[in-house]
């Protein structure tokens, strides 16, 4: 009999694999109509989530248990990362959609067939794969390192083959009469395993749609959970941690399945999964740090509900669907404004939440268990021995992701006491960076921090930045700048809260905003994103209810990106073409607080030669000088007619000052 902990380390090398490759092809999808703001044909590759389908006909099932095709799948599989590698986006999907299809059906098959050992230790590994997932993610910021780092994305295709080939010479020594033992079992209570597979099914497929929405990635929850400034409740560093403990817990909790499949529990955690869309902050926080716990203690009991269903095509198949479509709801509650029925399903998303829960429940409550999985199997030893095991790697990995937060923590705050004095001219930029994508499809934040480093400015708006979703990546951009960049960040709104709206929505949020401006009696810089040319209602009614200015009323070829302020003197204006990193382009601004602000003179004249205004106001030059029209150009270059100074104009010795 092979080592059992040598077998579960190499399985867990799979999981984490296996669950980078399912995670990753959403967001390649979702690149094509964010593209285009329209379906593009290419979300057809969303069926390689149910190609277990096929293995419901014979002769395909048969191919695919045979020991070469198995081993082909396996290597695919893997391949597919050297997708990160490709040059187009489509070249990419394509790989991607093969090698999650590969792994899928690969899973269908070791899933159900193999020893005992083997099984356990290909389940088991899937679930610490994602353990394994989250720690990557903390030390890398939340970026899933083998799609944003080509160094390791290298290594992994290096290690991984190494276990793939381990893993597939173990496949050619499957033991047959234990295989033999499985199907005799699956063969028992026909009937009920042709109920069992829907309802098994869909309640897995809900299970990794719930983990991999709200605990792809630590920070997720404090992203659920946050509110408006200046309370804005738990951060994601360092309370993600609190997050990575509880899921630690749920694992744990398992083990006790008296607990896990009782109804109480199940309602424990449907009232958690009401409290972390319906409450704010700490509140919200909590219910997530509960639902987390009761989410993991799900795993092994509802893959063992799968597999004892005894239709490995079937079973995967109706997982997949579910998840797929689960996924596919959260789009369209997030982005109903572009996507058929929009008015019906728009901010829907606890429905969503509602029916994976419900489907969950079915799951646990009807669906057919095996003793093979769970302490009461007839060989105790190797159970026992494999949880002693499970719980080592648990820890293990639980302490690594609290160093990576502590870590991290550490050298964010010695950033931010590094910052520079307190002075009275400020810079300001706002721009939407399209969730760290470029036009081409590959992740630019990296480029996107040094942009932002180099216009040195001192207050920043990211719009379209919130990843914090499915098909996004489950990436937090905000944390991975401020940290990167040594800034304090304010997340906002909350990921759950949607605000891709209609016109409707529009003209809401032009009112609220507006009047919360016209409250504030401080000096303030309003950088927003309206979805509205200069002059239009949205645009009329923030500048007049706010009390705003516009920090250059006379450029009318702006839409959606807005500078306005109050109580300061401005002194410059800059649009900075995106240069391939984006689609829309960097508006910065700076202004001088005044010493009072009940007497002082805003600047009214325009300047375009920096030769007529003091050095240290003026923008970067690495960016060009001034530019008549739009900048073309595959560079970041001042456009639009900037930069332009704005100066004080002295009548009596006729001079700019």
């Amino acid at each position: 009999m092979p080592a059992l902990h040598r077998d579960l380390l190499l399985e867990v090398s799979l999981g984490y694999i296996s669950c980078s490759l399912y995670q990753s092809l959403a967001p390649m999808l979702w690149y094509f109509p964010l593209q285009t703001l329209g379906l593009t044909g290419y979300e057809i590759f969303a069926a390689a989530y149910i190609s277990p389908l096929i293995l419901n006909i014979t002769p395909i099932w048969n191919l695919v248990n045979n020991k070469y095709v198995l081993a082909l799948l396996r290597l695919i599989s893997l391949g597919s990362i050297a997708s990160y590698q490709a040059s187009d986006p489509v070249s990419r999907l394509l790989l991607l959609a093969f090698g999650v299809s590969s792994a899928l059906l690969v899973q269908a098959v070791t899933w159900w067939s193999g020893s005992n050992q083997q099984r356990l230790c290909r389940t088991w590994g899937f679930i610490l794969g994602h353990f394994l997932l989250l720690v990557l993610r903390i030390w890398c910021t939340s970026l899933n390192p083998i799609w944003s780092c080509n160094t390791f994305n290298i290594l992994t295709l290096s290690l991984g083959a190494i276990v793939t080939l381990d893993r597939i010479h173990s496949d050619f020594q499957t033991v047959p009469q234990e295989k033999e033992e499985m199907k005799r079992t699956e063969e028992k209570n026909e009937s009920d395993a042709q109920r069992s597979w829907i309802v098994s099914g869909a309640a897995f497929g809900s299970l990794q749609f719930l983990t991999h929405w709200i605990f792809g990635e630590v920070s997720l929850v404090s992203r659920w959970a946050v509110s408006g400034h200046p309370n804005t409740g738990p951060d994601p560093n360092p309370y993600g941690g609190v997050i990575l403990i509880a899921l630690a817990l749920g694992v744990i909790l398992s083990f006790w399945p008296s607990i896990v499949n009782s109804v109480a529990f199940w309602l424990i955690g449907v009232a958690s999964a009401i409290g972390i869309f319906y409450l704010r902050r700490e509140g919200a926080f909590t219910a997530g740090t509960v639902l987390a716990i009761y989410t993991m203690s799900l795993w092994p009991h509802l893959i063992n509900r799968l597999i004892s269903s005894g239709y490995p095509g079937k079973a995967l198949s109706m997982a997949m669907l579910v998840y797929v479509l689960e996924m596919l709801g959260t789009v369209w509650c997030t982005a109903y404004n572009f996507v058929p029925g929009g008015a019906i399903t728009r901010e829907q998303t606890m429905v969503v939440l509602g029916v994976l829960m419900h489907l969950i429940g079915l799951g646990l409550f009807y669906g057919r268990q095996s003793k093979s999985f769970s302490s009461e199997t007839s060989n105790v030893t190797l159970f026992k021995l494999l949880a002693k095991y499970v719980k080592l790697l648990l820890w293990l990995f639980v302490g690594l992701g609290l160093l990576g937060l502590g870590h991290r923590f550490k050298l964010y705050q010695e950033k931010l006491l590094n910052q520079q004095p307190v002075k009275k001219d400020i810079s300001v930029m706002i721009w939407s960076y399209r969730f760290a994508y470029d036009n081409q499809g590959w992740p630019s934040l990296e480029r996107s921090a040094e942009l932002i480093e180099q216009t040195g400015a001192d207050l920043i708006t990211i719009l379209e930045s919130d990843a914090s979703k499915p098909y996004l990546g489950n990436n937090d951009l905000t944390m991975w700048l401020g940290e990167k960049l040594g800034l304090y960040t304010d997340f906002g709104p909350s990921t759950k809260d949607h605000t891709w709206g209609d016109d409707l929505d529009r003209k809401l949020q032009a009112q609220y905003i507006s009047n919360l401006l016209k409250e504030i009696p401080q000096p303030l810089v309003f950088l927003g994103y309206i979805t509205s040319a200069p002059g239009s209602r949205d645009y009329i009614q923030i500048r007049k209810i706010g009390n705003l200015k516009d920090i250059d009323h006379t450029d009318p070829n702006r839409w959606c990106e807005y500078i306005m302020y109050r109580g300061l003197i401005r002194l410059g204006y800059a649009r900075i073409s995106h240069g391939g990193l984006s689609d829309t382009e960097v508006q910065l601004a700076k202004f001088r607080i005044p010493d009072d602000q009940n007497h002082y003179e805003d600047n009214d004249e325009i300047e375009t030669d920096p030769t007529n205004v003091p050095e240290e106001i003026h923008f970067n030059p690495r960016f060009g000088s001034f530019m008549i029209g739009h900048n073309s150009e595959h560079i970041h270059h001042f456009h639009m007619n900037t930069p332009k100074y704005f100066l004080q104009y002295n009548k009596k010795e006729k001079l700019l000052i």
